[in-house]
């Protein structure tokens, strides 16, 4: 019972942040990845560049990033601090903030891959037939996108669970509240319980293959 409830804790607890995360991963990255693909604008491979920052920066340079960005004296911190009265550091949230930074790049690069593949006649003709720009984005790219949308989102969800570094920086390794299974994989170890560590790894390892799985069955059909 008691290793039920070492595992179960982490477990639900990743699988809580990585959806949420992937959550505004998808509503972000899908307007992302469309701007991207479809627009011509002033700075747009400047956007592209921090986009694709996190999947290129050491995680713990992200972390200390988003440490500075999340402080009770940084941006969004300052903000936090003002509604909630405590700050959001060492918390689930800033455990998700994290998931969502370093899984958002996944979303849109694959999304923007997708979006930018859609037959351009097929949307000339939907603004010919009266649709507008928003409508045919709408009802006609992105269903004819989904596949890559959807794929982005499942790599998103997997790289949201996965996550170390950045969550560590951020959200510390506090069992019970911001403990998630990679950092409970580290914590085990460390202190030498590798029989924890290997039934984690082994939980990790499946949700692992089993979204290869979904992402190779989704580009089969």
């Amino acid at each position: 019972m008691e290793t039920l409830q070492v595992v179960m804790s982490p477990l639900l607890l990743t699988l809580k942040i990585a959806a949420i995360s992937t959550f505004f991963v998808a509503l972000l990255g899908i307007l992302i990845a469309y701007m991207l693909a479809k627009k011509e604008f002033a700075g747009k491979w400047l956007a592209d560049v921090l986009v694709t920052l996190p999947l290129v920066l050491p995680p713990t340079v992200t972390g200390y990033i988003l440490v500075i960005l999340l402080g009770k004296n940084g941006i969004i911190g300052s903000v936090f601090t003002g509604i909630t009265g405590s700050g959001i550091l060492f918390t689930w949230q800033a455990a998700a903030i994290a998931a969502f930074v370093v899984s958002l790049p996944m979303m849109v690069k694959t999304a923007a891959s997708a979006i930018g593949a859609v037959d351009r006649s097929v949307e000339e003709a939907a603004c010919t037939l009266g649709r507008s720009e928003f409508e045919t984005a709408l009802f006609i790219t992105l269903p004819l996108a989904k596949k890559g949308i959807i794929a982005g989102c499942v790599l998103s969800f997997a790289r949201a669970v996965g996550e170390f570094g950045a969550t560590l920086m951020v959200a510390g390794n506090i069992q019970g509240r911001t403990s998630t299974m990679p950092l409970s994989i580290y914590g085990a170890y460390q202190a030498g319980n590798n029989e924890l560590a290997n039934l984690l790894v082994i939980i990790l390892v499946a949700i692992s293959l089993i979204t290869i799985a979904a992402t190779s069955k989704l580009g089969e059909r």
